[in-house]
């Protein structure tokens, strides 16, 4: 088939790589432009632009796409059979939608109509999702609503973090996809709308997502530090600074048995289980306390302007006494 493919980030290089190993004729791949990236913020090709210059594909990075009269008109030129978007980061217009025999394909990181949005592996594992999957639709012009063409489920493994639930779901991606234009040429292809009552949205991820509420049991907010990685992670405010968290536990429902916290003489028999944000130093651990009586055991962590140390570094070097709070 003739495609054009449009992608941007790691997640799309191994669909670009199966389809072009499977012999599709893909005239073009357009990518978003370079930006800076890394610690000295040096302008980098886009993932997707460097593969694509390995393979020896035409690559555009156009700034603007919706009335782009060039841009259109060199897509237009091969008379595509498909577009194939994966992680794209733009969303496409009518005249694109319009322009190829078989429509605009895309390969979601999701279970559809779930997560539909631009952060779908990062609130699956946040919500706490067992499993996900990929789904192929056909465009339209709607957040991720396009009815859909094949979908493959994908365990989320119990200490899985986006960044290593991303490339398995990447590799579903590039399968599924060169499934899909092979059913769209053989004809068997059977769309099915999405059942628009049961869906839900994995928006942008914003810094204040990662602020740690300890009035949400201690499970979530692990599983919003899973989910959250490289950023924002989860952080809160320690003796007016702010404290990351880069690794934790959810071993126990409560901090200590309430004979322990008496036998130790630092709670009354009223209130013996941690109150939300208040800390307990336990040898290797930092535990804090969290809603529904639970805590959160942190075994790695970064103060502000520090680097990162273990639960013990922290407590022998910050010397934190039982009962402080954090947030």
């Amino acid at each position: 088939m003739n495609l054009l493919f449009c992608g941007t980030p790691q997640f799309a290089v191994p669909t670009l790589s199966a389809l072009a190993a499977v012999k599709h004729n893909i005239s073009l791949v357009v990518s978003q432009p370079d930006r800076p990236a890394g610690r000295g913020m040096q302008v980098a090709p886009t993932p997707v632009k460097g593969r694509a210059a390995e393979l020896g594909l035409p690559v555009r990075q156009p700034d603007k796409i919706k009335t782009n009269a060039d841009f259109r008109a060199q897509l237009e030129a091969p008379k595509p059979d498909v577009i194939v978007v994966v992680a794209y980061g733009r969303i496409l217009p009518k005249w694109m939608l319009d322009l190829p025999r078989y429509g605009c394909i895309n390969a979601h990181a999701s279970l559809l109509p779930r997560y539909r949005g631009a952060a779908p592996i990062q609130w699956a594992i946040a919500n706490g999702e067992t499993v996900t999957g990929v789904t192929t639709m056909k465009i339209d012009e709607g957040l991720d609503t396009g009815d859909m063409l094949l979908k493959r489920e994908l365990d989320i493994l119990p200490d899985d973090t986006s960044i290593t639930l991303s490339p398995r779901l990447a590799q579903l991606a590039a399968e599924l996809t060169v499934e899909t234009l092979r059913s769209l040429e053989a004809g068997s292809a059977t769309p099915q709308p999405q059942d628009n009552t049961a869906a839900t949205l994995a928006p942008l991820i914003k810094k204040e997502d990662g602020r740690a509420d300890f009035s949400r049991p201690a499970r979530e907010i692990h599983n919003r530090l899973r989910g959250f990685q490289p950023w924002p992670g989860v952080f809160t405010r320690y003796r007016e600074k702010t404290l990351n968290f880069w690794k934790t536990t959810v071993s126990r429902d409560r901090v200590l048995s309430l004979e322990n916290r008496l036998r130790e003489g630092f709670y009354t028999a009223t209130d013996a289980l941690l109150a939300p944000g208040e800390i307990y130093c336990d040898t290797d651990e930092l535990v804090v306390g969290c809603g529904e009586g639970t805590a959160l055991a942190v075994t790695e962590l970064q103060p502000e302007g520090k680097k990162r140390m273990s639960a013990r570094e922290f407590i022998n070097g910050y010397r934190p006494k039982d009962g402080e709070r954090l947030g």
